[in-house]
């Protein structure tokens, strides 16, 4: 059995003119050879589907039945024209992505997500949290499609786009004596007279490397009191007085009773936050579109 999808249309537009000239005429082709298309559908499937006269053409009860299944594949293979073509465009698919803990705090990223929601709702978005580290693996597997990291040593197979630079901030508790360099900005290495709590190493290992790299280049010998893995955990440790924290600008949209936010003088102290993919294997149109979207809206911006 050789049915083509012809053959259906060539049925469907004789059901429903019931008249082979007409039909002729939809399809633009002349009448007999579609009188020997319906012919040989007839023979293929065993089945007279049109009882056909000098005067009238109607369907047999197996013509009915075989209309509508016609239908319903016409309808399927439209359906399957269109969803590739959305899939091609970036308007229908899967998106996986990588990301930080501290990424739902970058409001230039947040912004974009939201904006590529509204524009492409039926994109399926799945977020996975990681560290910049734990990233790495899964965008050489293919398992997320790209990653929003801080900048680290990257293999071979990966690439970066630098989204933005990020300011290094000073979280301190109310009444710490640094605040008396509020308006003036706080040197780094007024830090060292202070504990300070930091982000467990596992957790947050780019931030980790790089602030300890920033106090060590200030000649700071950090004297670290504590250590947490989630930003709220350590911004309360900040509040009750444990210690003050290095964090970047981004956490500042955490507004905690407590603790007051400081600039720190060295305009330099900035953490890279990178938007990562595998350049030896392809993304999805719609991981596409939400680069394309990310680098318009903030590196093109700038």
């Amino acid at each position: 059995m050789s049915i083509e999808l012809r053959h259906l249309r060539y049925f469907v537009a004789v059901a429903e003119e019931l008249h082979f000239g007409r039909a002729a005429d939809r399809l633009h082709i002349s009448q007999p050879p579609l009188s020997q298309q319906i012919q040989s559908l007839e023979q293929q499937i065993k089945a007279k589907l049109l009882e056909r006269n000098n005067r009238n053409v109607s369907l047999t009860p197996a013509g009915v039945m075989f209309l509508k299944e016609a239908y319903q594949i016409l309808s399927q293979v439209d359906a399957a024209v269109i969803k590739a073509a959305r899939m091609e465009k970036g308007e229908l698919g899967e998106l996986s992505i990588g990301f930080t803990s501290t990424t739902p705090f970058m409001n230039k990223v947040t912004m974009s997500l939201r904006q590529y929601r509204e524009t492409y709702p039926d994109v399926g978005i799945h977020m996975h949290q990681m560290n910049t580290k734990q990233q790495i693996a899964p965008l050489l597997t293919g398992r997320i499609d790209i990653g929003i990291m801080r900048n680290t040593e990257l293999p071979e197979q990966l690439e970066y786009q630098l989204l933005f630079k990020e300011p290094f901030m000073l979280a301190v508790y109310e009444g710490h004596p640094l605040l008396a360099y509020e308006s003036s900005h706080v040197d780094i290495a007024l830090l060292a007279d202070y504990p300070l709590i930091f982000f467990e190493r596992d957790v947050g290992t780019a931030l980790y490397d790089e602030i300890l790299h920033l106090l060590t280049a200030a000649g700071v010998t950090p004297t670290i009191s504590q250590e947490a893995g989630e930003a709220m955990t350590i911004l309360g440790l900040v509040a009750a007085g444990m210690g003050i924290s290095i964090i970047t600008q981004s956490f500042t949209r955490m507004k905690v009773d407590g603790v007051r936010y400081l600039k720190l003088s060295d305009k330099t102290a900035t953490s890279e936050v990178w938007l990562v993919s595998n350049k030896q294997r392809s993304i999805p149109a719609a991981a596409q579109k939400l680069t394309d979207l990310l680098v318009n809206n903030i590196v093109n911006a700038k």
